[in-house]
């Protein structure tokens, strides 16, 4: 009747770069950064991690192989 939950498992969501384009969204309220990619034909938005610290921002670079000025920002 009660089973455990089981745990999440985060997997290494590919990134194609042929359809995706990556992008940190930075809110201008609140400074929030958020690392993702966007659809290049529709427009939508895929959040991978919300970035606290310049640490977060060079593990994303290094999790999918990017260069900083690969990156684009959206305000």
């Amino acid at each position: 009747m009660f089973w455990k939950k089981k745990p999440k498992t985060t997997v290494l969501e590919k990134y194609d770069r042929e359809k995706e384009t990556p992008v940190i969204r930075v809110s201008i309220c609140t400074g929030e950064q958020v690392a993702g990619f966007k659809d290049r034909r529709t427009g939508q938005f895929r959040e991978i991690l919300c970035i606290r610290t310049p640490e977060d921002q060079r593990q994303f670079l290094e999790r999918y192989g990017l260069l900083q000025e690969e990156v684009r920002r959206e305000y």
